[in-house]
């Protein structure tokens, strides 16, 4: 029993947050067949990204939104939102992320809004990856 309940473990995806510093600086999270991804790459004009990807496509959408729920709550949105990926892949760049790094490494749970649909993301283990980001973007200064 004891090997079988191992065995299945392994089998199981994990969902842990994980960051890397090559080729620019990544979080990356998949869960529920939703993928994040928030990298900084300094030679951009916007050097902060956040892609939400989903198996089937976000609908077309004046704003899009984040809530953060947990220690500090937050809740933040923009109408700078693009789809690509045959509208699979909902993008935000920026000069800055202060804000979502904020959200990602200090609450429970990220909710994404784009028109009627919404995505929930734990962000249980984020907070080390979110900080190992923040290290790697210019100064920490993210």
């Amino acid at each position: 029993m004891r090997r079988a309940l191992a065995l299945s473990l392994l089998a199981t995806p994990l969902h842990a947050w994980e960051f890397s510093a090559a080729p620019v600086c990544t979080l990356r999270h998949a869960e529920g067949g939703a993928q994040v991804a928030v990298t900084y790459d300094p030679r951009l004009a916007e050097p902060y990204a956040i892609a939400i990807t989903l198996p089937s496509p976000w609908p077309e959408s004046p704003g899009f939104g984040i809530r953060y729920d947990g220690a500090r709550p937050l809740a933040i949105g923009t109408g700078r939102h693009r789809l690509s990926d045959g509208g699979r892949t909902l993008t935000v760049t920026d000069t800055g992320f202060g804000n979502v790094l904020d959200g990602l490494e200090f609450n429970a749970t990220a909710t994404a809004r784009a028109g009627g649909r919404s995505v929930v993301i734990d962000l249980a283990g984020a907070a080390g990856p979110v900080r190992a980001f923040r290290a790697c973007t210019a100064g920490g200064l993210a």
